[in-house]
């Protein structure tokens, strides 16, 4: 028999992620704690972050030339307003990191769905989940996690 919606597990949490400017911040850890703590064994995190200029991102937590090639990436497709091929942006009350940080994170995500089973994230061998930062100076940043099961 399929439970209605009423009868399902609804855990919810925040994070607060301290960054240290722009950069991914893994928090793989705290998620799985989140998750084991809940009881749920099959079900549906949702992961969001409450936040324009910042985003997430699934990505590998083994090799950090990873995540420093994905900075250099963005750093070079969304250069600060500042920059001469940026001239055309209006955004610029924050400062010259402020616009190209939306842009970023309009071209990331916000939110993340992550399979559970057995009580665990379906995440791949070499998956961790990260606040991918891209402000310059550093932030607290407010990260949403939502288990439906």
């Amino acid at each position: 028999m399929r439970p209605t919606p009423y009868q399902w597990a609804r855990m919810i949490d925040t994070l607060s992620i301290s960054t240290s400017g722009p950069g991914l911040t893994e928090f793989t850890r705290q998620a799985r704690q989140f998750v084991r703590e809940s009881g749920v064994s099959e079900g549906l995190l949702t992961v969001f972050v409450r936040h324009t200029s910042c985003s997430l991102l699934i990505q590998e937590n083994a090799d950090p030339d990873v995540q420093a090639d994905l900075q250099t990436f963005f750093r070079r497709l969304v250069p600060h307003s500042d920059d001469p091929s940026m001239g055309w942006i209006i955004h610029n009350a924050e400062g010259p990191d402020d616009m190209p940080a939306h842009i970023k994170a309009a071209l990331t995500q916000t939110s993340i769905g992550i399979p559970v089973s057995g009580g665990e994230m379906l995440l791949g061998t070499w998956q961790g989940l990260y606040l991918f930062e891209h402000r310059d100076r550093p932030h607290t940043r407010q990260v949403v996690l939502h288990l439906l099961g």
